[in-house]
This record gives structure tokens, sequence and C-alpha cells, in this order.
């Protein structure tokens, strides 16, 4: 009977042992395969579904090349200044080098130039009318293809000059003694810069300007200037002598 328990004790420990054994390679092999699914089997299978997918509907060639990025840039229009009191300027900038460029003023096609190898153009003598000018530009390539249009630039054309009054001193004053000093007053257009002999004095908001400066001994020359944006200038001169006794 003891043989018989013993034998049949050692019999399920071998039993259990094999279980285990085909239960660790079951494990190893459900591994694996899902290992090769996922690096082989699956991107295989996707890329054939890609390829189904390409034969039945192939990717469409656009017909507009400008799509992509190939667009024709507008140039760049560089005035250095707002106003001006000249009637005729030179327009500069830069655009696709090689290409030309319409100069529109006031919507009106005023000049086509060419654009240098640099990307540089200037347009010469342009005209102005007398106010508010817009410039603007287009480029143009080899096939007459037009860009949108640049920025507007805005120049006004002003030629005329200042308005000007000093209420003193008069001219020729003489002043004996003192402080050594004059007041210079008077008045300008609003907003119109006013210089004292090349240094600037406050003007206030309606153009009224007060200001002393001091005298040499004998006689002083003094200069008063009105300049306006556009470099429009008035210039009044007085001579002050200034005696100490």
């Amino acid at each position: 009977m003891i043989m018989v328990m013993a034998h049949r004790t050692r019999s399920g420990r071998r039993l259990a042992k094999r279980t285990k054994r085909k239960f660790f390679s079951s494990i190893i092999i459900i591994l694996f395969l899902i290992f090769a699914a996922y690096h082989w089997i699956l991107p295989n299978v996707i890329g054939g579904v890609g390829t189904v997918k390409d034969v039945l509907k192939p990717v469409k060639q656009t017909d507009n090349p400008t799509a992509f990025g190939d667009i024709l840039a507008p140039p760049v229009i560089f005035i250095p200044f707002e106003a001006t009191n000249s009637a005729q300027i030179d327009i500069r900038g830069y655009a696709t080098a090689g290409s030309k460029v319409k100069i529109y003023m006031d919507d009106e096609l005023k000049d086509t130039v060419d654009v240098g190898s640099d990307g540089n153009f200037v347009a010469k003598n342009m005209s102005l009318v007398l106010g508010k000018n817009n410039v603007y530009g287009k480029t143009v390539d080899e096939k007459d293809k037009e860009s949108l249009p640049s920025k507007t630039v805005v120049v006004v054309f002003d030629n005329e000059k200042p308005n000007l009054k000093i209420s003193e001193p008069e001219d020729g004053k003489t002043i004996t003694g003192g402080d050594k000093k004059v007041t210079i007053s008077g008045k300008t257009d609003p907003d119109i810069p006013v210089l004292i002999n090349s240094s600037r004095v406050i003007t206030s908001s309606d153009g009224k300007f007060s200001t002393s400066i001091s005298l040499n001994e004998g006689d002083n020359t003094v200069s008063i200037k009105a300049v306006d944006h556009a470099s429009n200038s008035t210039e009044i001169t007085r001579h002050v002598n200034y005696h100490p006794s």
C-alpha cells in the first residue's frame, strides 16, 4: 500500500512539472506571436491597404503650382520721408531678382522698372501732385504674371512756405546794461518747429513762441527760422546791439 501511494505521489509531481512547462511554453509562444504581429505582420497589412488605395484612388495633381507656396511676392517700396517740397522723387525698393516692378500712384500706372540681380530697383524722377500721393507697386515675372499690390506708402508734396511773424525784438534794437539777454517772440503755423540760431524752441499748440537768448557785446545777429515737415522754411533775421553801459 505504501509503495502504491509513493508511486502515485511521484506521478503527480511529474504531471505538475509537465503542466508548468506547457504553461510557460504557451506564454512564450503567445508573446512571440504578439511581437511578430506588431513588428512584421501589421505593417505589411497596412502597407498593402495603402497600396490598394493608391491604385484605386491616385493622388490628384494640382493645376495651380502656386498652391504650394510658389507665389510671386509683392515688392517692398522704400521712401525715407513722409513729406517733401520737391515735385519729383526717386522711388527705391527691392523685389524678386530679375523681375520687373510696376509703380502706381493713386491707382495709375506711372512706370515699369527692372529689378537687378541683387533685388534692388529704382524708379527715377517720379512726378508728384500737390497733397497726398499714394504709392504702391506690383512685381511682374517673365510670364507677365503680377503679384498682389505692395503696401501703400503715402507721400505728401507741399511747396508752400510756413508763416512766420516776429513780435520782438525789432530789427536794429540796442540794449544797454542789464543781464545781456534779449527776448525773441513771435508766431508761426501750428505744429511747425522753430529754430533760433539753430536751436529749437518750444512752440504752443497755436504756433506761438517766446524765449530769451544771451548776447555778446556789440552787434548780434539773430536768425529765426520756421521749418515744416516737407522742409519748406521761412527765415527772419534780427540785428541787436548790446552795450554794457
